[in-house]
C-alpha cells in the first residue's frame, strides 16, 4: 500500500507529475522583474558586423592612401561631395587634434566595454549597434597605432568630404550610426539582455 502511494503521488508532486522548476523573476532572479529572455546570445552577430565594418574601413583607407593621397580631390557630386585624402590627428570629424593620445585611450576603453557587454547580449538590434561601434573604433584605433607620426599618436585617414562639413571616414560613419541606434534602443526601453522596460 505504501509502495502504491509512493508511485501515485509524492509530497513534492501530489498528482504524480514531475514538478516544474521555478522560473527566475528577473534578469538576476530578483522579484518584481521580467523573466530573462530565452534564446542564443548575439555575440556572433556583433563580431560579424564589427568585422565587416572594420574590413570596409581598412580597405577603403588602403585605396585612398595608394590612389588619392597627394593627388587632386575627386568630385563625386560636383563640389557638394568629394573624396579628398586628409590625415586627421583628432577625433571623429576632425575635432580635438591636440588630444590624440586621449582619443586613443578612449577608443581602447570602448572596445573593452563592448567586449564585457557581449557576455549578456541577447538583443539583435543591440548586437548590430555594438558591432558598428566596435568595428569603427577598431578602424580608427588601427590608424592611431600603426600610422605616422608614431604609436598611439598616428593620424587617422579621412577622405569623405561633404561641402561645409568636416572630412570623415567609414569608421566615423559606423560609430555615428551605432551611437544613434543605441540612443533609439534606449529610448524604446530595450536593454542589451533583451528585456524591455515599459513606461
Amino acid at each position: 500500500m505504501a509502495e502504491a502511494e509512493r508511485i501515485i503521488g509524492t509530497p513534492e508532486s501530489p498528482d504524480g507529475a514531475e514538478a516544474e522548476p521555478e522560473q527566475s523573476s528577473g534578469p538576476q532572479g530578483q522579484g518584481g522583474g521580467e523573466a530573462r529572455p530565452k534564446g542564443k546570445r548575439r555575440i556572433a552577430v556583433l563580431f560579424a558586423v564589427a568585422a565587416f565594418a572594420y574590413a570596409l574601413d581598412l580597405i577603403s583607407k588602403m585605396i585612398v592612401v595608394a590612389e588619392l593621397e597627394h593627388h587632386e580631390p575627386i568630385e563625386i557630386i560636383g563640389d557638394w561631395l568629394k573624396f579628398e585624402a586628409i590625415r586627421n590627428a583628432g577625433a571623429a570629424f576632425g575635432f580635438g587634434e591636440a588630444f590624440t593620445v586621449i582619443f586613443t585611450v578612449i577608443a581602447a576603453a570602448v572596445i573593452v566595454v563592448i567586449a564585457r557587454l557581449a557576455r549578456k547580449l541577447y538583443s539583435l538590434p543591440w548586437a548590430i549597434a555594438l558591432g558598428l561601434l566596435l568595428g569603427g573604433a577598431l578602424g580608427n584605433l588601427t590608424d592611431r597605432i600603426f600610422r605616422s607620426p608614431g604609436v598611439f599618436e598616428g593620424a587617422v585617414v579621412d577622405f569623405i568630404a561633404p561641402k561645409h562639413f568636416a572630412v570623415f571616414n567609414l569608421a566615423d560613419s559606423a560609430i555615428v550610426c551605432g551611437g544613434i541606434l543605441i540612443v533609439l534602443l534606449s529610448f524604446k526601453g530595450l536593454d542589451p539582455d533583451g528585456t524591455v522596460h515599459k513606461g
